[in-house]
Order: C-alpha cells, then structure tokens, then sequence
C-alpha cells in the first residue's frame, strides 16, 4: 500500500505525512452482539486538502475539482469505514482508499475530442425521428372534411 510509520506515498512525487490526517473512532452500526456496544472499530479520517501544506498549488487545484463530490465546504476530505470489526483493519481499508482516491485525482484529464456525427448516425437520427413523428400522428384525431 505505500504506507510507512510516518508518511503514505500517494506516487513517485507525493508523499502525505501521517500529521496531516486526523482519525476519529467511534462504535461501529449494525450486528456484532455485544462487542460492538463496547468496541471503537469505526474508522473516520479527515485530511484538509485546502490547507495542505504537503500539495503544491498545482496538485491542490486538481484535487479540488476532482474530488469535489467527496470534499465538504471548506475542502476536507472524509472517509470512514465500519465494515471490519477490527479498528486496526478499517483504518488500514481507509488509508488505501485515501491513497487511491488521491492518486486517481491527481492523473490530469484528458480533453474531449468533438466529433462530428458520421452521415450514417445523423440518417439513422432522421429516420428515428420520422417513425416517431408517425406513431404520434396517429394519435391524433382524424380531421373531418366538411361537405
């Protein structure tokens, strides 16, 4: 997974120190008996993208438009995981999810090509349109000529 003691290497340039992520543990939902009445096993992790001092200004704007769905209002990032009933697993599921997440997010897009429709599809559109046309034309009321 890339995780050391001390950092999680998102690539061959990036490296997030362990101090920049905060971890929060709490009991866990669902069935587990009384264990999980008694047991912190929740994993939450939050890491402030905004205001990381690891991310260049460059990698922290691709972040924030890539992530954008899975950052709050002021650019944290949260992740949490409760499907282990170990702590130590959901914080070790959570860690990997956190490096992939960063890594995919920071691979730039490629642009868009435009196209333009081939001569077959826009044919092929037309004459979708004309059937369509046709099965709402009967529909309609017949007109009724006046003697």
């Amino acid at each position: 997974m890339g995780l050391d003691q001390e950092v999680i290497r998102i690539n061959e340039r990036l490296a997030i120190p362990l101090e920049e992520i905060t971890f929060r543990f709490s009991r866990s939902s669902g069935p587990g008996g009384q264990n999980v009445n008694r047991t912190a096993s929740r994993v939450e992790m939050l890491f402030d993208v905004a205001s990381s001092p690891s991310l260049g200004e460059a990698e922290r704007a691709l972040l924030l438009r890539h992530l954008a769905p899975h950052l709050d209002g002021r650019g944290v990032l949260r992740l949490v995981s409760q499907e282990s009933p170990s702590q130590w697993r959901n914080r070790q599921e959570v860690l990997a999810r956190f490096q992939a997440l960063l890594a995919r997010g920071l691979r730039p897009r490629r642009p868009r090509l435009a196209t333009q429709p081939t001569a077959a599809s826009r044919e092929r559109r037309l004459r979708a349109k004309r059937a369509r046309g046709l099965i709402k034309a009967e529909r309609r009321r017949p007109i009724r000529e006046e003697d």
